[in-house]
């Protein structure tokens, strides 16, 4: 059974006129386990899907389900609940607290979940640990580079277990060898330790990590492509589809 099942789904932004079509009847589906890559031109409705499988925006038609849930059928606190539980978010600009540690960063989901403060702290050395942040526990985000801070992310993203980690632009502020390295991580959270992964990137390098790219244009999906694993090959395949749907 697929983790994430999308059926014709629409976003629609403004009304008459000054309406914009963000999503236009995109269907498709992500296994657990499974690393997606969603790539496209700017305005081409990559952001706007990966709000949409998060429940950070309501679609104007169609549904998005997740782990059997109709995400458009959930009331608010129980959006907001699954969420917290099922999906872990990875931003481009990390998205840490500067005043807390790398630990109690990590820690927050959970926390904020109800988790006494102990087992919430062991969770998160856990995946600090499991992410090679073991020693860096009690640093800051500001003592921390620009690679380190993203790992702390997934850490934070993947404490609470979930079956779904969204990751937008995951290695767009970093340089090319931390981008290597946060891009094989997320392979890592596929590959070992079982969760579904959709990313969307510029990046054709970092793409080529996935098992799958979708490409976006327009609002649709132009192309889909399944790459062989461990083919060096396939950042030139990518960036020859990329450049052919622009």
């Amino acid at each position: 059974m697929s983790l994430i099942s999308v059926n014709n789904l629409t976003k629609i932004y403004g009304s008459g006129d000054t309406a914009v079509t963000a999503l236009n009847n995109v269907s498709l589906q992500v296994n657990p386990g499974e690393f997606v890559a969603v790539m496209g031109p700017s305005g081409c409705g990559k952001s706007t899907l990966l709000h949409l499988l998060g429940g950070l925006d309501r679609p104007t038609g169609g549904h998005v389900m997740i782990d059997g849930h109709n995400l458009g059928d959930l009331p608010d606190n129980k959006l907001t609940e699954l969420r917290r539980r099922r999906v872990g978010f990875i931003f481009q600009f990390f998205n840490l607290i500067p005043v807390l540690t790398a630990v109690e960063n990590a820690a927050l989901p959970v926390t904020l979940d109800g988790v006494r403060p102990a087992q919430a702290r062991a969770k998160a050395v856990e995946w600090l640990e499991k992410v090679g942040l073991g020693d860096r526990q009690s640093h800051r985000p500001d003592q921390l580079s620009g690679g380190q801070q993203q790992r702390v992310a997934i850490a934070r993203a993947l404490v609470a277990g979930p079956a779904l980690v969204l990751a937008d632009e995951p290695t767009g502020n970093l340089d090319t060898h931390a981008s290597d390295e946060i891009a094989a991580l997320l392979r890592q959270v596929a590959n070992e330790w079982g969760r579904a992964v959709v990313m969307v990137t510029h990046d054709p390098r970092i793409a080529a990590y996935a098992d799958r790219i979708l490409f976006l244009k327009d609002g649709a999906i132009a192309d889909e492509t399944i790459l062989e694993p461990k083919n060096g090959k396939n950042a030139n395949v990518v960036a020859g589809k990329l450049q052919a749907i622009e």
